[in-house]
């Protein structure tokens, strides 16, 4: 063997993802850039646990602490797999919250078909109120339309309605050191979201109001906004029960 020879074949062996194997692993950290990005939220008020899919892809599930698959799936109130963007190839979808339990396992009671574009982030949201009798919930899905020109000496926070019986709300927040309030975009109805607006660095007092009224309907202390961080407030609840009624605060990025 020549000096060469064995020169090319230590290099080979050193690194096993430059190619020189087959089957040589690859870095899959970040999704790919022709990829659609989506998120999902259970806040179908009294829903059971559910496990996310796209099509008959599961997208979200509870692993136990045996290994094996939770039957308690995504609670009401929270984000599927930690409030993390799930990679899928673009395409047309039906999205849907599938029962997790044992009981009725995988009967989808949400459901809604999207076109997914590559690039583009969404957030898919299991919302209303859950029917005990033909368990289903209500859904819908957003568009995450990130800024290309992007300040990062501020954060950047929009607001989302999920609550299916209450009217039109504005979203304010209240910077606590200044007393500096300021609306978060407009009034946004059931399903709708409002676009991102830069917020300074700093801790907040956020309350969600109908038009022409100064009071909140539903509010929520101390909430910190970073500079450079993007963020979603969503309203969920039965407005008709102020057990039920909250201010959910996601980080977007």
């Amino acid at each position: 063997m020549t000096t060469r020879t064995s020169i090319l074949a230590l290099l080979c062996a050193a690194a096993l993802a430059t190619g020189c194997e087959e089957n040589a692993v690859q870095d899959i950290t970040e999704p790919s850039p022709g990829e659609a990005r989506v998120k999902f939220f259970n806040f179908g008020v009294s829903s059971p646990g559910v496990n996310f899919y796209a099509n008959d892809k599961k997208m979200t599930a509870i692993t136990s602490a045996t290994g094996v698959e939770s039957t308690n799936g995504v609670a009401y109130g929270s984000a599927g797999s930690g409030g993390l963007y799930m990679a899928l190839d673009p395409g047309q979808y039906t999205l849907a919250g599938k029962i997790a339990a044992t009981t009725d396992k995988d009967l989808a009671i949400s459901g809604v078909t999207a076109t997914l574009e590559a690039g583009k982030y969404y957030s898919f949201y299991q919302s209303g109120l859950y029917n005990t009798t033909t368990k289903k919930s209500d859904a819908f899905v957003v568009e995450d339309p990130f800024l290309a020109d992007f300040d990062y000496t501020a954060a950047y926070v929009r607001f989302v309605n999920s609550i299916y019986n209450a009217n039109p709300m504005t979203l304010y927040a209240k910077n606590t050191v200044t007393s500096a309030e300021v609306a978060v975009g407009g009034s946004m109805a059931y399903k709708a979201a409002g676009a991102f607006v830069a917020v300074p660095n700093g801790i907040y007092d956020l309350g969600a109001r109908y038009a022409g009224v100064t009071t909140n309907a539903i509010s929520r202390t101390a909430v910190s906004f970073s500079a450079g961080r993007v963020y979603t407030i969503t309203a969920r609840g039965d407005i008709l029960t102020s057990s039920t009624l909250f201010l959910d605060n996601t980080t977007n990025r």
